[in-house]
């Protein structure tokens, strides 16, 4: 939820190498950032893969009694609708997460809420009833915990919703109410269902009035309710439109509160642009990578991007087409323009309930889908997968990109979903992919390579993005020495290093390889 408008850097025209191996930007500068870490951010979002839920769209429980009046689980999503989605669901779908690879799951709101998304919190304190009440959180929670899932939260704390006890009682008593300054009030009554708004509200939306940070009791019920949930177990917070709130004090204090109980509690924010000014250590651990999502689909996406479902994607201005010299740079600058510690715990995503899904944004080619997830798993940053995207399932904007996930298996794109899981498991098995340093070394037209090295671990991953042929003649340096046999560990062709190239393998269109010498 949320969006800004900021320059997105442009294509970067192609380029070559002279026959050395050189990291694309600072020439022979291996470390993908040198710039002093101003923080700590928690080790194991640095090695985890996330997974996000919508969960009135994810798992629907029928040991959950609910309400009739739910749309078929099936339908096209509505704007307004109700599936009836739970985490008794959830709770009844972790061997399908656990053995896909995810080691953290992203919520979006659970909290008591008239709406499906739940963005329009009522009661901070409570999770929805349609969700399974907090008893089943709690249950959500030790399980997930039990199998070693961390859980994160979304917490909305910009705005609230007409039904928040406090607005609320606004509404009932205008003037008299002695919650009065908890909100921004310009007249009485409350336009709060009919006429323009007369209160501060996001967006100008009458349902979503935004809370007063300038009083110090909103910004103590806020940072108790952050800390609240981090002492009963969760692992972080995602943090929806945190540059609504002009006072950056405010995150400041909300970090000091929800790290004193977990210094290992994650807070990633949303923010759509580069953010640099939210990763100088007190405020964010990372934020949700959508420069990331805009960079892979320039590339991935470049020759069958849908631009109606790209076109404002998150209020960028421009998602540029880009080669692979293009690609390769904006990656390497992705991650020099934070703190290393901060640029390990990004959240990368291909989209989310905010973008139309990726695989609907390079119109339906899963080609691109599943070679961009391959990058995604082999790049620094902690991945994370929007629900059901591993099986290839579709959707435009809003609210079509919030379909249900289909349980009947002869709607999954098996193939893909087994390429999904191989990736994840490659990434979980093999320390340098996941903190290891990141050095392209060769990029040109729709191929790909770079190194991934850690201590004494070396792989090197080539993508062919291209409809042709590639065949491999890359030249390398003494991390990888003349003679070395290379095996590909998606099960393709080994190759070796012969005249201080890697040679000896040619990747089929759209293929991908994942190599480590073979000791």
């Amino acid at each position: 939820m949320g969006f800004a408008t900021h320059d997105l850097h442009q294509a970067i025209p192609a380029f070559t190498f002279n026959g050395k191996m050189e990291s694309i930007g600072d020439q022979h500068e291996e470390k993908f950032n040198p710039m002093p870490d101003l923080t700590h951010t928690p080790d194991w979002v640095k090695n985890a893969v996330f997974y996000q839920i919508l969960p009135d769209r994810f798992a629907k429980s029928e040991s959950l009694e609910k309400p009739g009046h739910l749309e078929p689980w099936d339908a096209p999503p509505t704007r307004f609708g109700f599936k009836g989605g739970d985490l008794l669901g959830v709770i009844e779908k972790l061997d399908y997460l656990q053995d896909l690879g995810i080691t953290a799951i992203y919520f979006n709101p659970i909290f008591t809420s008239a709406a499906n998304h739940r963005y329009h919190t009522y009661d901070y304190y409570h999770v929805d009833p349609l969700l399974g009440g907090n008893t089943t959180f709690f249950k959500l929670l030790d399980e997930s915990h039990q199998r070693d899932i961390r859980i994160v939260l979304d917490g909305v704390f910009n705005h609230a919703s007409r039904g928040f006890f406090q607005f609320n009682h606004i509404l009932e008593n205008g003037a008299a109410s002695p919650y009065l300054d908890w909100f921004r009030v310009y007249g009485f009554p409350l336009n709060a269902y009919q006429g323009k708004p007369n209160y501060s509200c996001w967006w100008n939306l009458p349902a979503l009035p935004q809370f007063n940070t300038d009083n110090p009791r909103v910004c103590a019920f806020l940072f108790e309710v952050a800390k609240h949930w981090i002492e009963q177990g969760i692992d972080g917070w995602r943090l929806d439109v945190p540059f609504e709130i002009k006072d950056e004090s405010f995150w400041r204090q909300f970090r000091t509160a929800t790290k004193l109980p977990d210094k290992d509690a994650y807070l990633v924010g949303e923010i759509p642009s580069e953010a640099q000014d939210w990763l100088q250590g007190d405020m964010f651990d990372g934020v949700m990578n959508y420069q990331f999502t805009a960079a892979c689909i320039g590339f991935f996406g470049a020759e069958c991007r849908d631009e109606t479902m790209i076109s404002g994607m998150m209020g960028l201005p421009e998602v540029p087409v880009l080669d692979a010299a293009g690609f390769a740079k904006r990656t390497k600058v992705l991650l020099e323009i934070y703190p290393r510690q901060n640029a390990l715990a990004q959240l990368n995503l291909m989209g989310s309930h905010d973008t139309a899904r990726f695989l609907t944004m390079a119109s339906g080619n899963t080609n691109a889908l599943r070679l961009a997830t391959l990058f995604q798993m082999t790049y620094p940053g902690a991945p994370c997968i929007y629900y059901g995207d591993e099986i290839g399932l579709m959707g435009g904007r809003d609210p079509l990109n919030r379909g249900t996930f289909p349980w009947d298996e002869s709607r999954w794109d098996h193939d893909l979903r087994k390429a999904v899981r191989t990736y994840i498991h490659l990434r979980r098995e093999h320390r340098a992919l996941r903190t290891g340093e990141y050095v392209p070394i060769h990029a040109e037209g729709r191929h790909l390579a770079y190194l991934r090295f850690l201590e004494k671990e070396r792989m090197l991953i080539a993508l062919n993005a291209g409809e042709s042929n590639w065949e491999l003649n890359l030249p390398l340096d003494e991390r990888l020495p003349e003679g070395m046999l290379l095996k590909d560990l998606l099960g393709g062709a080994d190759a070796r290093v012969e005249g201080a190239c890697l040679r000896g393998r040619t990747l089929l269109p759209w293929e991908g390889a994942v190599f480590a010498p073979i000791e």
